[in-house]
């Protein structure tokens, strides 16, 4: 399985969003784009959150009090 960065589901996200806002959307499209993104966004914020850790392992100096 290919990993996608935090970027391309960021990118992701916001094509999504796009869709979201035509006006022309139907109501089970609208849920089905709306969780979708809602997936891809928390695996960026996991990614995020990966990213944070790995750097406070490597500089433990910069961690907060």
């Amino acid at each position: 399985m290919e990993k996608i960065s935090f970027e391309e589901k960021i990118e992701k996200s916001k094509a999504i969003l796009e869709k979201l806002m035509d006006p022309e959307i139907s109501l089970e499209d609208s849920v089905t784009f709306y969780k979708e993104g809602i997936k891809e966004l928390l695996e960026a914020q996991k990614l995020l959150e990966e990213a944070k850790l790995a750097f406070e392992e490597f500089h433990p100096e910069n961690e907060q009090q």
